[in-house]
Parts: structure tokens; sequence; C-alpha cells
């Protein structure tokens, strides 16, 4: 009897391992100072470690309600009408999630069906593009041209089909650490108000956010908050991106068809972590209106030890990321360079051509400063040596 070897043909054939996971592995193989991958090396806050042993010892070890446990949502909700002026509401319009990734997958695979366009924003967050191919969409981008990285919005018309069916935004925007303004939100309105064209915003950076308006939501938006999902991150807001708690706010309508592939994607999340994050929310708010000041100190100290290097720093006005033009340096394209930058100078970095989908000719690295000022000045002092 012959056995024929099971080899299943690939939904993602052109995706193998992220770039984040190749440039850390690779700074732990060289002893690299890691400023690629985006997570603190610093722990959240004492009180929120705290609240999570109270709340296992205490038996919240069961499943969660499937949308999120109450006191958080209501929590989320109340945050929510403080920044935005708006107050979702908790039961039909707030579900939370493992992480803004799930929510942002979940949101995907609700709303695109086969032969659906969806328009994101070059660079982009690297989740969104094997969403929509999954859920068989047509990914269409507009590639956003540095230093400014603004959209286009003549350019964003043009994409528009009769087959469009949602826009991906992302503000404050990984990896160009751009925000949008209001007046981003009033172009898009303008271009989608007479069609049927839903918006997925993630927000995951909301709280780190260094311009004087601050950060701007598409909850803000009054239209289009009733064609909306915003995405949010807890893991970004408290430091503990390993927990991976996100949640989302959507009109009851989108907010119903999200819960239906949670229901079967995940069902439920962490239950004490949910409880925790409740109550550091009610107890302990200073802490996300303070987290761009938080950064803002991290984000300047960097910029500072960055002044005598040849390298361009951009301007930084939101995530915890500065963008850095290396052109002045060498001539490699920017995945090599970021190779040669991690195994020969000892600080690992993220290469941008990666968020993008057709050619990018500019030179331009990712580093996160979401780590101790020790660590921002050790990398400091290697890029100036160049």
């Amino acid at each position: 009897m012959s056995h024929v070897p099971y080899q299943p043909e690939s939904k993602l054939p052109a995706l193998g391992t992220t770039i984040f996971s190749r440039m850390s592995a690779l700074a732990q193989q060289h002893n690299a100072i890691n400023l690629s991958q985006g997570f603190p090396d610093f722990d959240g806050p004492r009180y929120l470690q705290e609240r999570l042993a109270w709340h296992v010892s205490q038996g919240a070890n069961q499943y969660a309600p499937m949308t999120g446990v109450a006191a958080l949502r209501e929590a989320i909700a109340d945050k929510t009408a403080e920044l935005y002026d708006y107050r979702p509401d908790a039961d039909l319009e707030v579900t939370v999630t493992a992480g803004a990734t799930e929510a942002l997958y979940a949101a995907i695979t609700a709303l695109v069906r086969p032969g659906d366009e969806v328009i994101c924003f070059d660079p982009s967050y690297d989740s969104y593009a094997p969403a929509v191919a999954l859920a068989g969409g047509v990914l269409k981008r507009i590639a956003l041209q540095p230093p400014a990285f603004r959209v286009d919005w003549a350019a964003f018309a043009s994409l528009i089909t009769d087959n469009t069916r949602l826009v991906i935004v992302n503000t404050p925007h990984n990896p160009s650490a751009t925000v949008w303004r209001n007046s981003d939100y009033d172009a898009l309105w303008q271009a989608i108000a007479d069609r049927p064209i839903g918006v997925l915003s993630d927000e995951v950076y909301e709280h780190i956010c260094f311009t004087e308006a601050g950060h701007a939501s598409v909850l803000t938006h009054a239209d289009l908050r009733q064609r909306a999902i915003a995405v949010s991150s807890f893991g970004k807001t408290f430091h503990v991106t390993g927990w991976k708690v996100g949640y989302c706010v959507a009109p009851p309508a989108l907010s119903a068809e999200i819960r239906k592939v949670h229901q079967y994607l995940t069902f439920s999340v962490n239950t004490p972590a949910q409880l925790a994050i409740a109550d550091m929310l009610r107890q302990q708010p200073a802490h996300y209106r303070e987290l761009s000041a938080f950064y803002r100190e991290r984000r300047d100290r960097l910029i500072a030890a960055l002044a005598n290097s040849r390298f361009r720093v951009l301007p930084c006005e939101g995530t915890y990321f500065l963008l850095l033009d290396y052109s002045a340096i060498s001539d490699r394209d920017d995945v090599s360079f970021c190779e040669w930058l991690t195994t020969e100078v000892g600080v690992a970095a993220i290469p941008l051509s990666v968020f993008c989908d057709g050619a990018f000719p500019h030179k331009l690295i990712r580093l996160c400063f979401a780590k101790q000022p020790a660590t921002l000045d050790a990398a400091a002092e290697r890029l100036c040596q160049l």
C-alpha cells in the first residue's frame, strides 16, 4: 500500500517568520541591544500586578463572559466618555478581546467577504494584510510619503470603487509615528459618506500622543463612529503586552457581527487580568492620563542622545517608535542595513520596507524607545559611533 503524504496548500504562501521575530532572534544571537520589537523592558504598574494576584487568590480563574467582564466594560465606557465625549453602551458596544490583534482579525473577518476591497495606508501594521487575505478580500494600499506621511485624499478617492467595503486607519501610526488630525476624519467622511463603507480604526497607541491637540479618535466624529470599529490595547497602555488584553468599541450591529467571530475564535479573555485592569482604570486613572508625558521623556532622551550621530531623526508625534534616516551612513537597503546594524554594531532595529507591499526606496529604520533609560543611552552610544 502506498502512502500519500499530506501537504495542505497554504492559504498564506508568501508569509514566513515575521521580521520582528527574526530581528529579536538575531539580537539575542549577537548580544545586541534590542530596539526592534515593540515591547517595554520594564514591568507594568505594581498596583496592577497586585490586583491580578488578588483576583487569582479570590478564585476568579474560570471563563469570563464572552463579551468581557462587566466591570471592565463599564470602566472602558467611562474612560471613553471622559476622553472622547462619547459614552458607548457597555453591554452592546464594548467587546473585550485577546489583544488588539484579535479585535482587528475578528472585525476584518466579520465585515470582509470574498471580492470585497479594503483600503489601508502604507506603511501599515503587518497583521492587516493576512487577515484581509484569509477573508477573501482584496487589499488596496496608498503609499504615505516620508517625512510627513500625510494622506493624499485625492489619491484615496481614486481608489474607491463599488466593491470597497472597509478602510483601515491607524493613529497614532505604527511605524511612521505620525498622528491623524480631526481634518483627516472630515476628509475620510466626505469621501465615503454616500457609500456602504466601514472604518476599522487601530488606536492602540491612543495614550501615547505628543501633539498639543492630543489623540484624535474616530469615536469623536459623530458620523464616522456610526460605522466604525475603534480598537485599543491595554498591553500598550499598562506595559503588559504579554497579557494580551484589548478591546473594541463599535455600534451594536457591528459589535454583534464581531462577537460572532470572537465567540468561536477565543470565546473569552483572561478573567483575573480583566478584573485587575478594571480596578486599575477605576483606582489609578492617572496612569493612562500621564502616559504621553512618560513616553515623551524617553523619546526626547533618545533624540538628544542621537544629536551627534550621522542619523537624521524624523519627527515623532506619537507611539513609542522613532524613525531614523541612515542615508548619510550606508547605501544598503533597509533590511540589509538592519541585519548589519544588529550583527556588527550591536543594535537591533526594524526596516520600514517590511511594512509596505510595493517598492520603498527610502532609507529608514524604526527604533522602539519603550525601554529603560540606560538601555536607550547604551544603544545611542553605539549608534553615534557610526
